[in-house]
């Protein structure tokens, strides 16, 4: 049985959560693109060998910062739509999301995942704001079928992360967020891992 924290350490942990958490959420909101300048997703053979050198490019990152700028060009990745009637629909859904009308943007991102139901980041998009707009649960379901069509979400597993932490289930949470660091060893979140405690030698 893990130990229980101090009074001290549990609040400082769920600070850092609080801090933490519209950060995981709020990731790549600036890779949305206007409807006139849209780059489509394109050739899917083409699209997956750019994924695949991506997602290297970020694994040997060697600093923050380099890691940083492949982040920001796997976001514009992810956002890329498959249509320009979908990309039109995401650009509606940020600009509601930009005026903090959360219920607007979902209302659009629920049109928008029945129009291009495989588009990540649709998915992605709506679980940000059922986040925001305190529906826990709706994030959830939205966040797996997010690592459904993209395994390698690290915003999605860190969101997932957050709101498992919220709702106390907290082993769950610190594996998922394992697997986001695993892809992205710099992310954010990171400072949310705790090491495993230990009891009398024995592994918890």
């Amino acid at each position: 049985m893990r130990r229980s924290r101090n009074k001290l350490t549990s609040f400082a942990f769920a600070a850092v959560v609080a801090a933490l958490a519209l950060g995981a959420f709020h990731s790549g909101s600036s890779a949305a693109q206007d409807p006139q300048g849209m780059v489509l997703q394109g050739d899917p053979i083409s699209r997956a060998a750019e994924r695949e050198q991506l997602f290297a490019a970020l694994a040997a990152a060697q600093s923050a910062a380099d890691a940083e700028a492949i982040v920001d060009q796997i976001w514009h990745f992810w956002f890329r739509p498959p249509n320009a009637d979908a990309g039109k629909l995401m650009a509606d859904a940020m600009e509601r999301r930009s005026a903090y009308d959360y219920a607007g943007a979902i209302a659009i991102l629920d049109q928008l995942v029945a129009l291009a139901p495989d588009w990540a980041e649709a998915w992605n998009q709506r679980a940000t704001m059922r986040f925001l707009a305190d529906d826990l649960d709706g994030s959830l379901a939205d966040c797996e079928r997010v690592l459904e069509l993209e395994p390698k979400h690290f915003g999605a597993l860190s969101g997932q992360a957050i709101i498992l932490m919220r709702q106390g289930r907290f082993d769950t949470a610190q594996s998922i967020l394992r697997k986001a660091v695993e892809i992205d060893p710099f992310l954010a979140e990171r400072a949310l891992l705790v090491e495993p405690q230990k009891e009398e030698g024995k592994d918890i």
